[in-house]
């Protein structure tokens, strides 16, 4: 347990620099527009570091992926360990088998200390966030198969002490897995809203949204459109009682030059692209949707650019198309 003493030395650890700029402010004519901090994933991923490139981008609420407030209050994981939008596991060649002994060694130690930590670190990383301005709406750590009741506690345990109101994982397309993971959340009272990338289209959304009333979508805009090449608004209107979250990123249609078959069209910068971003953006600010709009940063960064200045651009980009 940290002392009070030690709890306030956390809490405090960058508001010195923080507090040299003004307090953030992203709500957009009543549209919270936020950040993924998974955009940030080029960048030096510490707290205080994060922290800088929220108030650097005028961002004023976030959804959190786990290894930023972990690193913080201690994990043995490894940087890049499983940080990803999709949760634990990268993708790719498979490694030789002592790298897969020592990655399994690296996750159980991982699990060892979540199963033991403090709240109260997460709590400090609260406080320092809120007092410099940006609230955290949503974490992100996905809960799998494989994991024990007692690390799905720990997750809903982290996201209740960084004062998310909900947490995000991708869609499930095992049927025993959603299963669980609704259940878990009805009975902590605490969401959890499935992040999509176009699948299953409505049929999807809708066996998600029965299993529990703790269900929610983390919908992606960007994805919805790049990958079935239909304006997401009407899904938007149809479930905006069941969004906990937007996803924002502007891609090219399904049927675009250079489109991969079932994958949809290319990520883009900003108003390069065919996602309907500003109706979307002008659609929930006419309905007083109260939802957050997190943009996801995916395209290649521009030569000459960088990714905070591109992060720039998109909160710029929202702030136009709701004036």
């Amino acid at each position: 347990m940290l002392s009070r003493r030690d709890f306030t030395r956390l809490a405090g650890a960058a508001l010195p620099a923080a507090s040299l700029l003004a307090k953030p402010n992203s709500n957009f004519r009543g549209v919270q527009i936020g950040a993924i901090t998974y955009s940030f994933r080029a960048l030096p991923s510490g707290a205080e570091e994060v922290l800088k490139y929220c108030l650097d981008c005028g961002i004023s609420a976030i959804e959190l992926m786990s290894n930023v407030p972990e690193s913080f209050a201690g994990s043995p994981a490894p940087r890049g360990m499983g940080f990803g939008p999709g949760g634990p596991g990268q993708k790719g060649a498979r490694p030789p088998p002592e790298q897969i002994e020592a990655r399994k060694k690296s996750q159980a130690a991982v699990v060892d200390w979540r199963l033991s930590v403090s709240m109260d670190k997460f709590k400090a990383f609260r406080t320092m966030y809120e007092q410099a301005g940006i609230r955290i709406y949503a974490f992100k750590l996905p809960p799998t198969m494989d994991m024990s009741d007692a690390e799905y506690a720990y997750i809903w345990n982290v996201a209740e002490a960084l004062g998310a109101n909900h947490i995000t994982m991708e869609l499930p397309t095992d049927p025993k897995l959603l299963a669980r993971v609704a259940a878990y959340a009805a009975q902590r009272k605490l969401a959890i809203a499935f992040h999509t990338h176009g699948q299953g289209g409505e049929s999807g959304f809708e066996s998600a949204l029965s299993a529990s009333p703790y269900t929610a979508l983390n919908l992606d805009v960007g994805h919805f459109y790049g990958v079935n090449g239909v304006s997401p608004v009407p899904v938007i209107e149809k479930y905006h009682q069941r969004i906990a979250s937007l996803h924002l990123k502007d891609r090219k249609g399904p049927n675009s030059e250079g489109a991969p078959p079932g994958r949809g069209g290319a990520n883009m910068p900003w108003g390069q692209g065919e996602t309907p971003l500003k109706e979307i953006l002008q659609t929930m600010r006419r309905n007083k949707y109260k939802f957050p709009a997190s943009i996801e940063y995916e395209y290649e960064t521009p030569a000459g650019s960088d990714v905070l200045a591109e992060m720039k651009k998109c909160v710029q980009y929202c702030k136009d198309a709701l004036a």
